[in-house]
């Protein structure tokens, strides 16, 4: 049986000794199962289970030669078939079988151990951000809108809205997965001229796979392309993620940091300087796997019933895809899970505007009063702009206004500019986000 693999070698996944692996395990299946239909003799198929083996300088050595990787496969396999003196079972490898019946069929088996390596990755990832989520629930932060101050919130809040997107990663990306949780064994171009649809639906139960309802000589690459569209998505919350936090660890703002160790430098000139690196890595790698998907969909377009311009692009972008996805949650989870939160900095940058991130609800306040909304806007937007440009005290001035202390007394001014009536909805919300 083929290998099933961790997180630390997702990269053998789609090594040339595995894919091998799987094409041989892909033979045998087939084998076996026509045999169960009475079409390979079964002494044929016990043989070829039990002998079947190649070895990958000999393959690499035959394709240099035929120019054809199956053709230099199976018969690598068949030398080591008479090397053990069963070459009369050999005759029966790929039996009814065109090239890729085996490639296709193979390359779901690398996808769905790959997928597996990656659903462990978001579980592992929605349990570091739930567990922010919770540690920050209450931690008062301002919120901010086209990069400015804009109400107040939570860190807590913010990293709940992750958990939330990657939630429903979680669900696209298993149903994507399991799209490509499919195998073919139709023949040249779709038609099961040499093996009959009983058949293949055997050889891909025999694999942990399904049967697709119809092919050409290959599955159709719309499949791959929502696989790769799917972790493109991934890769951009990932980014998502990553660019708040670079934004957050600005020298203005210091409100939080990604783990910076001992003895580690930020740069050869500048002792002082504490880069947000790791982010900054994440958010260059998520432009690949986005680029890969472009190319994804660049394959479903192929001439009549098949050409092979898809497959030299598949032999990157899933590898290179699936393998940087794995590599992207595990430094995000890496960076939630030792990410220095300053709560003191986010309480002194929401109250640096003093009071100015109340104007909404003091306008809303004065409408409820008795004030036209009109007349209210333009009265608060003049203390907010004279606040703004003389760095003054938004509040203060406020309450010396006669005009305002007509409609709104000193207690509900306080009640205007209270965080607590402003963040008073923020553990309904994690009910509904965490039920």
């Amino acid at each position: 049986m083929i290998a099933r693999y961790t997180r630390s070698k997702i990269g053998a996944i789609w090594s040339d000794q595995h894919k091998y692996e799987c094409w041989l395990e892909v033979e045998l299946a087939a084998a076996e199962a026509l045999a169960e239909l009475g079409e390979v003799p079964k002494d044929a198929a016990r043989s070829l289970r039990e002998n079947a083996a190649f070895d990958l300088r000999r393959i690499q050595e035959i394709e240099a030669e035929v120019r054809h990787d199956v053709i230099a496969f199976t018969t690598a396999v068949a030398e080591t078939m008479r090397a053990k003196g069963a070459s009369d079972a050999s005759r029966w490898l790929h039996y009814g079988l065109t090239s890729n019946d085996v490639v296709d069929t193979a390359q779901a088996l690398q996808i769905k151990d790959a997928s597996a390596v990656i659903a462990a990755g978001i579980d592992d990832l929605l349990a570091a951000l739930r567990k922010l989520a919770f540690e920050h629930r209450d931690t008062v932060q301002i919120g901010r809108t086209h990069g400015m101050h804009a109400e107040p919130i939570t860190f807590g809040l913010k990293a709940a809205l992750w958990w939330d997107e990657f939630r429903r990663h979680q669900t696209r990306f298993h149903s994507s997965a399991e799209e490509m949780r499919v195998g073919k064994i139709s023949g040249a171009v779709g038609t099961f001229a040499h093996i009959g649809p009983e058949a293949e639906e055997k050889i891909c139960a025999r694999l942990g796979l399904k049967a697709a309802p119809v092919t050409s000589q290959v599955l159709s690459r719309d499949l791959h392309a929502h696989y790769l569209a799917t972790l493109a998505g991934i890769a951009s919350s990932l980014e998502k993620i990553a660019l708040e936090i670079r934004h957050l660890q600005r020298t203005e703002i210091r409100e939080a940091e990604e783990p910076f160790a001992a003895g580690q430098k930020g740069s050869s000139a500048m002792p002082h300087k504490r880069n947000p690196v790791t982010a900054e890595q994440i958010c260059g790698l998520a432009r690949v796997v986005r680029s890969n998907a472009q190319a994804a969909f660049e394959n479903v377009a192929l001439w009549h019933e098949r050409d092979i311009s898809h497959s030299s692009v598949e032999r990157v972008i899933l590898p290179d895809s699936t393998i940087l996805i794995d590599y992207l949650l595990a430094k995000t989870t890496w960076l939630i899970s030792g990410l220095v939160v300053d709560a003191d900095r986010m309480r002194r940058n929401l109250n640096n505007t003093k009071g100015l991130i109340f104007s909404g609800q003091l306008l809303l306040d004065l409408a409820a009063a008795g004030m036209l909304r009109e007349d209210a806007y333009r009265l608060v937007q003049m203390h907010a702009m004279q606040a703004w440009r003389t760095d003054g005290d938004f509040r203060q001035s406020i309450q010396e206004d006669t005009t305002i202390a007509r409609f709104l007394s000193e207690t509900q001014l306080a009640h205007t500019f209270s965080l607590d009536r402003q963040l008073k909805n923020v553990h309904a919300i994690f009910d509904r986000v965490f039920k």
